[in-house]
């Protein structure tokens, strides 16, 4: 089994910043540095959509809504996945999914991250 665990999401104002944390642990442990690692969303209404990709090797892809707005990063010794939200506006309201990509293909529960205008 693989659990992944998001943190960090809460209320913040519009043009605040958040920064969110995904621990990974059980059977990805060892393959964690090669997986790939996504962050995704889901607002109220709306399918969820992927906000950002890191490959194993560091590659960083975002969906043009959040481009230079959104950082994804991994720290691969603490089997650890963050995503730094800055200029944030009522339209990144959502919940904020971490997933594991690829080999291993797992969901986190999500975390709730509120903008307020």
């Amino acid at each position: 089994q693989v659990q992944l665990v998001e943190s960090g999401g809460g209320l913040v104002q519009a043009g605040g910043s958040l920064r969110l944390s995904c621990a990974a642990s059980g059977t990805i442990f060892n393959i964690f540095r090669i997986n790939e690692m996504g962050w995704y969303r889901q607002a109220p209404g709306k399918q969820r959509e992927l906000v950002a990709v890191i490959s194993g090797g560091g590659t960083t892809n975002y969906a043009d809504s959040v481009k230079g707005r959104f950082t994804i990063s991994r720290d691969n010794a603490k089997r650890t996945v963050y995503l730094q939200m800055d200029s944030l506006t009522p339209e990144d309201t959502a919940i904020y999914y971490c997933r594991a990509i690829r080999p291993m293909d797992y969901w986190g529960q999500g975390t709730q991250v509120t903008v307020s205008s």
